[in-house]
């Protein structure tokens, strides 16, 4: 599916230079989990923006999922009970992980090794669990979680 975009329902964000889409079904937690490791992101002194919640088209160019924003929801989010809050945004940005929000009592408990995201197009994305809970800093975790080769700043 080169060139042609496919609308996912999922939440896409950069976060320093590498771009995250939280997967999951309907009210798992993608955008609370985005937000929050968005605003920590900030706080540790990195660019940290939305590129699109709850709709992202994905297309694939050169090898690589670049996530974009419908233009009707361009710089929104839905907080689940709070409502449709503005949040800094970018177009457009290429994809390097999928994320996928895991809440108590976290089973499996260790998570199958070498995961991945089917994207529309039959291209891959690796496969993170975040954890969602009360009480943990899910940027650091998500830090902690990543190889090692693939920090946030494109190194």
């Amino acid at each position: 599916m080169t060139g042609q975009a496919a609308n996912v329902h999922a939440t896409a964000v950069v976060l320093g230079t590498r771009g995250f889409l939280f997967v999951g079904p309907s009210g798992a937690g993608k955008t609370t989990l985005a937000l929050s490791c968005l605003t920590a992101a900030r706080n540790s002194g990195l660019f940290a923006a939305l590129v699109s919640d709850d709709q992202v088209l994905i297309s694939m160019r050169n090898g690589r999922a670049v996530a974009r924003r419908p233009a009707s929801i361009a710089g929104l989010a839905e907080i689940r009970g709070a409502g449709i809050v503005a949040v800094e945004s970018v177009p457009a940005a290429v994809m390097d992980f999928a994320i996928l929000p895991v809440k108590p009592p976290f089973e499996p408990r260790m998570p199958p090794e070498n995961e991945t995201f089917l994207l529309p197009s039959g291209d891959f994305l690796p496969l993170k669990r975040l954890p969602l809970a009360e009480g943990l800093n899910s940027f650091e975790i998500l830090r902690l979680i990543l190889p090692q080769n693939a920090d946030f700043q494109g190194q």
